[in-house]
């Protein structure tokens, strides 16, 4: 068994399924290591989705060309000294939500280039930095659990929020209310009001008349205060070119795409 190879399977008896290339150097000459990385690369062994980072790719991980995200992305990000956290669909059907998706979304507060590993396609969302902080608390987050640790996810409630905000990134607004309806009843109303000081008034009406619509009574007066406060109306879904067929007086909103009610 070569040097690299013992590395290897020390890291995955201890749980590892990735390490850095600082890891391997304190272990392995840096004159051998980049062929030998290489090596492996092309027989399928490793992959590199990041600079200066490895997946050890077991036989069952081979077929797909990469572990699931969720089972490293939170040391690829610490890698990266970026903080972040797991949300809209992917997180959507962490806390239960019918709607499916095969991208793996983070939000994060720089512009970061999407990429794929193996056949699993991660996305990264912006936020800008300040606002970023202020909604990506440990109580407003929720932890997603594999086998080889935790990745940080968002809450319900900040799932809602940001499904509501990039709704675009999301599926469209029709996915987005079959979220809420799946998540509605979930959501702890006195933690929407605080979270929601941090998102724009639009994407807050927006949950709000999809909280009402689903029935999810309680949540949505969470919310009264931010349509009161609002000074324009604003469309449901900007993206859609059909005109308004009906006013949300309550939200301030412009339905412009017909959904169903109820959950």
């Amino acid at each position: 068994m070569s040097t690299l190879d013992a590395f290897l399977a020390h890291r995955l008896c201890r749980g590892r399924i990735y390490f850095t290339r600082e890891d391997a150097l304190r272990t392995l000459p840096a004159d051998s290591l980049t062929a030998a990385l290489s090596q492996l690369i092309r027989k399928g062994r490793l992959a590199n989705p990041r600079h200066g980072f490895y997946l050890i790719l077991t036989p069952e991980d081979r077929q797909l060309g990469a572990p699931e995200p969720a089972r490293w992305i939170h040391a690829l990000m610490k890698h990266q000294k970026i903080d972040y956290r797991v949300s809209l669909l992917t997180a959507a059907q962490f806390h239960g939500a019918t709607q499916a998706t095969t991208d793996f979304q983070l939000i994060v507060p720089k512009p970061l280039r999407d990429f794929a590993a193996g056949r699993h396609k991660l996305e990264f969302i912006n936020q800008p930095h300040t606002t970023f902080t202020r909604t990506n608390r440990p109580e407003w987050l929720a932890e997603l659990k594999s086998d080889t640790g935790i990745a940080k996810a968002a809450g319900i409630e900040l799932t809602l929020l940001d499904c509501a905000r990039w709704f675009h990134k999301a599926g469209g607004i029709s996915a987005v209310a079959q979220i809420t309806r799946d998540l509605g009843a979930k959501a702890l109303a006195r933690r929407l009001a605080p979270l929601a000081r941090d998102f724009e008034s639009s994407a807050v009406r927006r949950l709000g008349y999809l909280l009402e619509l689903a029935g999810h009574e309680a949540q949505a007066r969470a919310l009264d205060k931010f349509a009161q406060d609002a000074k324009t109306v604003k469309l449901l879904d900007p993206a859609s070119t059909q005109a308004p067929g009906e006013m949300s007086g309550r939200w301030k909103i412009a339905v412009n795409r017909p959904l169903k009610r109820g959950s």
